[in-house]
């Protein structure tokens, strides 16, 4: 297959180039990566409304990836929990070489067609769940084998690439395919690649938590409150709907542990 992710970069002599040339440059090219979400955007959709129906059935979703792109499922998932008060394994990240390889390369991890299999055993993955293979060029061993594995299962497979027609999509009931094109950097995908799949992942998660009931109106109602900016925010949250003063709405936050259960018990006190 052709990837347009390694394609030389449009720029030439980029280490010649000014500070301003080398920024401005950088960003008209991620200008064009929600662009090229955009049109992905009936893909998302299929995955997003799949993943949603097998989790309101009591699946997990899974992301696998190596590199940058498991480090963006690693962070994904790691959020869900803090914003939408989901236990922690509703949404797993899992990236070849282990946690070691979120702060360090793991050298060949990405190159073993069995490891992905054997890593998501560990949380007993089931047909009842999701896989999500995320990377960049679509044909790193590691998804591949992962993705593999999980559709001969009867798991629901998808994926989040920036080429089109790629192995990783050709294993994957529902692709996301975002092309943005040559890299500033030739083959630096942790620079539009990344963006687009961060964005992805965004949509796909916020989406699929808002039909899992975790957003009441515009708010994130069960959000764990594990610091003072989210504290003040919480109790905000829970004197707007309520219409009462912070005393009170501070109380009742303390009290119940969580705007939801705050707000829903302010209600029945005033029937």
């Amino acid at each position: 297959m052709k990837r347009v992710t390694e394609q030389d970069s449009n720029y030439r002599h980029i280490d010649k180039m000014s500070v301003q040339e080398i920024l401005t440059n950088i960003n008209n090219e991620d200008k064009t990566v929600p662009l090229a979400v955009e049109k992905a955007i009936p893909q998302i959709e299929k995955l997003a409304t799949a993943v949603a129906e097998r989790m309101q059935q009591g699946g997990r979703l899974f992301y696998i990836g190596a590199g940058t792109s498991g480090r963006l499922g690693v962070v994904d998932a790691s959020e869900c929990p803090p914003t939408y008060g989901v236990p922690f394994d509703w949404v797993v990240g899992i990236i070849a070489g282990g946690d070691t390889a979120i702060r360090k390369a793991v050298e060949f991890a990405e190159d073993d067609e069995h490891q992905a299999w054997t890593d998501l055993q560990e949380f007993n993955i089931n047909p009842k769940d999701c896989l999500v293979g995320l990377a960049a060029s679509g044909t790193t061993p590691y998804v591949i084998g992962g993705l593999n594995s999980a559709r001969s299962q009867g798991i629901l497979t998808g994926c989040i690439v920036c080429n089109e027609g790629s192995p990783i999509a050709a294993e994957s009931d529902y692709p996301v395919e975002v092309v943005v094109g040559p890299e500033f950097i030739t083959g630096s995908t942790r620079m539009k690649s990344g963006t687009a799949q961060k964005l992805v992942l965004n949509m796909l998660s916020t989406t699929v938590m808002i039909k899992l009931g975790r957003v009441v109106d515009n708010k994130m109602v069960d959000m764990q409150l594990t610091n003072n900016k989210l504290v003040d925010r919480g109790t905000q949250m829970v004197m707007d709907e309520l219409h009462i003063s912070q005393q009170e709405a501070s109380h009742l936050l303390t009290q119940h542990g969580s705007v939801r259960k705050a707000v829903e018990a302010g209600q029945k006190s005033t029937l």
